[in-house]
């Protein structure tokens, strides 16, 4: 059995947030399988339109867009800029 490594946050150029991709490699999974096994879901309502594109279609196309355009890594803890000395106006 190996060690379990210590959690760490990923360097800007691993890609996306690990849980981030998790989550929306479940959705997408979990509205193939509605898709697949559910009838109902193949069809399409008047509210929300085709359930296929919401299920399958947009989980898809969230997953793709975070492997090719990973969101940027934020700070946890932003500083505020600070002034420069201010200098005395003059007037004529």
């Amino acid at each position: 059995m190996r060690p379990r490594q210590p959690a760490r946050s990923p360097s800007p150029d691993t890609g996306p947030d690990p849980r981030l991709l998790r989550c929306v490699r479940h959705a997408a999974l979990a509205g193939l399988a509605m898709v697949l096994v559910w009838p109902a879901a193949r069809g399409s309502t008047s509210w929300l339109g085709w359930m296929p594109l919401w299920l399958l279609g947009m989980p898809l196309v969230a997953w793709w867009s975070l492997l090719r355009f990973p969101l940027p890594r934020w700070q946890r803890r932003r500083v505020q800029a600070r002034r420069r000395g201010t200098r005395a106006v003059r007037t004529a």
